[in-house]
C-alpha cells in the first residue's frame, strides 16, 4: 500500500491534466469544467458556462470526462460534478 500513497500527487496531476486538455473542448461550446478534488478515487469537478443546465451535460461528463480519466488515470474509479 504504501506505493497508492507516493502514487496520490501523481494520480491527482494526471487527472489535472487530462481535464486541461478536455477543457478546450468544453469551451468551444460556451462551457468548460473545474478539477476540485479528488477522494476514495472519485474526480469531483464542477461545470461552467453553457454546461450548466445543459441536457448533453451528463452525457459529457459521464461518456467523455468519466470515460476518458477512467481509461488513463489508474485509480480514478469514478467522476461526479458538484454544484
Amino acid at each position: 500500500m504504501p506505493k497508492q500513497k507516493n502514487s496520490g500527487n501523481e494520480t491527482e496531476i494526471k487527472v489535472k491534466t487530462l481535464i486541461n486538455k478536455i477543457r478546450p473542448y468544453l469551451q468551444r461550446d460556451g462551457g468548460d469544467v473545474e478539477y476540485v478534488r479528488m477522494e476514495n478515487g472519485i474526480v469531483y469537478v464542477k461545470l461552467h458556462g453553457a454546461c450548466v443546465g445543459c441536457a448533453s451535460a451528463d452525457f459529457t461528463l459521464k461518456e467523455g470526462i468519466e470515460a476518458i480519466l477512467l481509461e488513463e488515470v489508474p485509480g480514478v474509479i469514478g467522476v461526479e460534478k458538484i454544484d
